[in-house]
């Protein structure tokens, strides 16, 4: 089928010139297309590149502050999305389907190998590298250096590398001792990452192969900092053995700016009822892109905020709000639904804690803006990732766990009263410090934007 499908339509072709021309491949879903971008916009500024980003129609949309930012430096190379039996017609982002959806979505863009190759082969001033989503390993195979971009931490590729050739530690339900790691880290099978394959099914032995050859790749690029991470850096260069790995977040500190852009709800009226509200008194609650909570999880964090008398906004999207709730937190607690500005929301003074799943853009935001999380890791990386900010970092507390675990609301609430109080002063200041370091990391001498120009030096002699 691939060998038929349609020519890409290409938009700016024209302005292409002989600087070094870069292949960007985002995977498409919000929290992994959206810090590719960010990175996109640095490589960018540095106005000695070009880009051809590849993209599918119904993704098209999002590429408007980056194409609106660098006309004349940015392309949108738009393929036809694959079509595939299993997937709903019409789907070509996760948000669409849900996580569940991955493999498939994998499945089916893996279908465009051929027509990029054929794209490749034809282009008068072809790519000299590509960066591309470490969901999309195949693209090591396209002819031409890739660069594996991270959306995830650099702690989660650690333990994908840990269990490359390990899969036997799955026969058993024991913890499994990552002994190879920093720090020795011990977990439950059940907490470990999706990604790991479990099954010599011929979907699991797709994805073991894919993860791996991220880190056969020419380089490694992470949305992380030496600070947050700095150990698992180290452990990643020294496993694929040179120094072409890069830390260069957080990147939604320096990206685009384009929280509004994305967003769905009254901004305007959201940042003015934070304005009238005492500094760190508000609690932020948001489960990433993907989550929908349950009707009884619903219910219990609902009546658990009712009982703390605690400032909140929970962004709720989809869950199942109980009815009259709102009406009952009137003047304490807002409910937005949609995309809410989650950047400039972090960074209010008013927010002094961030109840969330744990995804790892939401780790970076945090850690960013300096807000203490209070942690409910759910599934995917996310168990990875609050081990990292509980034990390891001290700038969170966890409060729940697991993506079906309904919480019992009287404790809930306690802990929320606690941990948003001065019981949680040494985590909040711990976070704040954290935030500190995240931002002097961007600036000028500091550890990612030293990254960040050794990549474009890297790119550039390519």
């Amino acid at each position: 089928m691939t060998g038929e499908m349609p020519p890409p339509s290409l938009e700016t072709e024209g302005k292409k010139s002989l600087k070094p021309h870069i292949m960007v491949f985002p995977y498409p879903a919000q929290g992994h297309l959206l810090p590719l971008l960010d990175l996109t916009h640095q490589l960018c500024l540095h106005d000695n590149i070009t880009v051809s980003i590849i993209i599918t129609p119904k993704n098209l949309p999002y590429l408007s502050p980056l194409l609106t930012a660098h006309p004349s430096t940015v392309s949108a190379v738009t393929f036809p999305f694959p079509q595939n039996p299993s997937l709903p017609p019409g789907v070509e982002n996760v948000k669409d389907i849900g996580p569940s959806g991955n493999p498939l979505i994998m499945a089916s863009i893996r279908q465009l190998r051929e027509p990029i190759i054929k794209w490749l082969s034809s282009h008068p001033n072809p790519p000299v590298a590509i960066i591309s989503d470490f969901f999309l390993g195949w693209t090591n195979d396209l002819g031409i250096p890739r660069f594996a971009f991270f959306s995830s931490g650099a702690f989660l590729a650690s333990v994908l590398h840990f269990f490359s050739d390990k899969l036997h530690l799955f026969e058993s339900n024991e913890p499994v001792c990552l002994s190879d790691l920093p720090r020795s880290p011990v977990f439950k099978t059940e907490h470990l990452p999706s990604l790991i394959p479990q099954s010599p099914s011929l979907q699991d032995l797709e994805s073991k192969r894919d993860t791996m050859m991220n880190f056969s790749s020419y380089g490694c690029v992470f949305n992380s900092f030496q600070c947050l991470e700095g150990e698992y850096l180290d452990y990643v260069k020294l496993k694929t053995g040179h120094n072409r790995v890069f830390g260069v977040g957080p990147l939604s500190s320096i990206g685009l700016g384009k929280g509004n852009f994305y967003s769905s709800v009254d901004v305007k009226a959201l940042m003015s009822w934070l304005d009238g509200c005492p500094d760190g008194s508000v609690l932020y609650i948001c489960f990433g892109s993907q989550k929908v909570l349950s009707k009884d999880q619903c219910d219990a964090l609902a009546l658990a905020l009712e009982k703390s008398i605690t400032r909140f906004v929970w962004v709720a999207k989809r869950d199942p709000v109980p009815d009259g709730f709102e009406d009952r937190v009137a003047g304490r607690g807002k409910v937005v639904r949609g995309w809410a500005p989650q950047v400039a929301v972090l960074s209010h003074i008013a927010v002094g804690g961030f109840l969330s799943h744990c995804g790892w853009n939401s780790v970076v935001e945090a850690a960013s803006s300096g807000t203490m999380i209070l942690a409910w890791p759910m599934g995917a990386d996310q168990f990875v990732d609050a081990r990292l900010l509980v034990e390891h970092l001290g700038v969170a507390v966890r409060i729940c766990e697991g993506g079906e675990t309904v919480p019992n609301p009287h404790d809930l609430s306690r802990v929320l009263v606690e941990t948003m109080s001065e019981c949680g002063r040494d985590v909040r200041g711990r976070a704040k410090e954290m935030g500190r370091k995240a931002r002097a990391a961007t600036e000028v001498g500091g550890s990612s934007n030293a990254d960040l120009e050794r990549l474009v030096r890297e790119l550039s002699c390519l």
